[in-house]
């Protein structure tokens, strides 16, 4: 599971792989870009192999950074104007709000229900997430959920933003969560 908050509005995106390498990575990022109503302009994970190359490894293999232009992900902030910073290493609480949210939706999802297979479970996980972003009062939001606080920036601002927010409802065929 690949999850990204915003730190300002704390909506959530979310989803699945089979694993966490590379592409997946670079995949996520590219599924978060369309999501997110707004241009984004920072990007902070951890030092993970789907993020970035292994400390050990910075520095080791020039001409291929030359030739190919560094990790993937990189690449694609690069291409976004994303600025990549990445978290100290063996620091988790420095990305606190996504650790924060790992932990809500474990809370939500894996101890309080038996899935009869793991599709029932990323259900589960997908209408948390939603009802967290659309339906959720967060107090640090002064009482409304991400969604509102959205929509409010975008009545303020809508400069700000490559489409109206109000395109992000779930629907029927709204396709949430990237398999």
């Amino acid at each position: 599971m690949f999850l990204a908050i915003d730190r300002v509005s704390k909506f959530t995106v979310l989803a699945f792989h089979d694993s966490a390498r590379k592409m997946e990575g670079a995949a996520f990022l590219r599924y978060v870009v369309a999501t997110f109503p707004y241009a984004i302009h920072t990007v902070l994970t951890d030092n993970g192999m789907a993020f970035a190359d292994l400390p050990k490894n910075l520095g080791r293999h020039r001409e291929i950074v030359a030739m190919f232009g560094g990790h993937i992900f990189d690449r694609i902030c690069k291409e976004h104007g994303i600025e990549h910073r990445l978290t100290k290493p063996y620091h988790p609480w420095t990305n606190g709000q996504a650790e924060r949210m790992n932990r809500t939706i474990k809370d939500a999802a894996s101890k309080a229900f038996h899935y009869p297979g793991i599709k029932a479970l990323r259900a589960r996980v997908l209408a948390i997430v939603s009802a967290y972003n659309f339906a959720k009062h967060l107090k640090a939001l002064r009482w409304r959920t991400p969604f509102q606080t959205i929509c409010e920036a975008w009545q303020s601002d809508p400069s700000a933003f490559k489409i109206n927010p109000h395109h992000l409802i779930p629907g029927p065929n709204s396709g949430e969560g990237v398999q």
